[in-house]
């Protein structure tokens, strides 16, 4: 695909939101947040030129979206975090106080909880994709995504429930 500034813009607007949704899932910290949403850009503006057109441009952006992150998660994890204590300190003020946000925030904190591979699953799984289209995008069979979704949906459930209890 030839690299012009102007596809790459429509590019990334047009799939701001898979963006969105797994740098969500990756980085809790809004800055962390930004910081991992520049670098999935930058890579897709990297990688723009391999794009093959074997697969949808959404499944592409969603591979290299994934694929940072999880590096992005790893690297996080070898560093120690020198702001740690300041976080512990600063509050976020809540923008919306209504239960269903409350539940969504309940869900994106269970979803963390998972591994990463798991975290991938059910990300692609919540934004509507096929099995097929996750087992391209992850590289395992139809079949066992299949059975990883009902796993990552039991354990997700049962946290819920006892939440409530």
């Amino acid at each position: 695909m030839a690299l012009d500034k102007a596809k790459l813009v429509e590019i990334i607007n047009d799939h701001k939101g898979i963006i969105y949704k797994i740098v969500n899932v990756y980085a809790e910290d809004p800055e962390d947040r930004k910081d991992l949403e520049q670098e999935v850009i930058i890579q897709i503006w990297k990688s723009l030129d391999s794009y093959k057109g074997d697969a949808q441009i959404s499944t592409w952006i969603y591979r290299v979206a994934l694929n940072v992150s999880i590096a992005h998660k790893r690297k996080e994890k070898n560093r120690k975090k020198v702001n740690e204590p300041l976080g512990n300190l600063l509050v976020e003020p809540k923008v919306n106080t209504s239960l269903e946000n409350e539940k969504t925030q309940q869900l994106y904190h269970f979803i963390n909880q998972l591994d990463k591979f798991n975290k991938a699953i059910i990300v692609l799984y919540l934004d509507g994709y096929s099995y097929q289209e996750i087992s391209d995008i992850v590289g395992i069979t139809k079949t066992n995504v299949g059975v990883k979704i009902n796993r990552i949906k039991a354990l997700l459930s049962k946290q819920f429930e006892n939440v409530v209890k």
